[in-house]
């Protein structure tokens, strides 16, 4: 297992759009619009029941955006999103089952922590990028700026409640190396086919941390 293996998702990547979508035919104008925006990659969330042929069908027809699976809580989970093309996993908490079958894949996996004893549990396991959810739920910047000291080796990507106004704030935090956040694809914006917003909100995004 490459517990390292996040580092790349956050390289060029500072926001990671959490997607909940079910309608298949918006995936592939959601994902240009986020990719004339600047960003190239996005988290499927496993809420819907088309996730699984969404992930499919980006990773097939839109092969510069790197799209991952979220809300990953199972073992069969997990294998199912490999199986439909999911180019990195991502989890709110980290269990022994899902650290076993991490391991047969070699594509980044970012589990979630919150409380120092989940931290330093993930830590022993070998994982040093962590997801921090519900961020704003649980007061995420104080904690995450208290956690910097005892926890320097961890980088974390808070999600949960961030906006973009707050992602900036939390993005000056040394161990936070990405936000997670929903705030550029908003059900209006898809009923409406408003793809010009999407792209508009990634510029600003960008433009606000610069």
């Amino acid at each position: 297992m490459k517990t390292n293996s996040c580092a790349n998702l956050f390289e060029k990547n500072k926001f990671i759009p959490v997607v909940i979508l079910n309608d298949i035919d918006k995936a592939v104008p959601i994902a240009h619009a986020l990719l004339d925006g600047g960003i190239s990659v996005m988290e499927v969330t496993l809420r819907t029941n088309n996730a699984l042929k969404i992930i499919e069908k980006l990773n097939n027809e839109v092969p510069e955006m790197t799209t991952g699976a979220g809300t990953i809580l199972t073992e069969e989970h997990y294998h199912m999103a490999v199986k439909h093309g999911a180019q990195f996993i991502v989890s709110p908490g980290l269990t022994a089952e899902l650290t076993e079958v991490s391991k047969h894949y070699d594509i980044p996996f970012l589990p979630g922590a919150v409380t120092p004893t989940e931290i330093m549990q993930a830590s022993l396991i070998g994982y040093q990028y962590l997801k921090f959810f519900p961020a704003e739920s649980y007061n995420g910047y104080d904690v995450l700026k208290a956690l910097a000291s005892p926890f320097a080796h961890i980088k974390f990507c808070p999600t949960g409640g961030i906006n973009i106004d707050n992602a900036k704030k939390y993005l000056t935090l040394p161990n936070v190396v990405g936000v997670g956040c929903s705030f550029f694809i908003k059900d209006e914006y898809i009923t409406n086919n408003n793809y010009a917003k999407i792209t508009e909100l990634a510029k600003s995004a960008y433009a606000s941390i610069r």
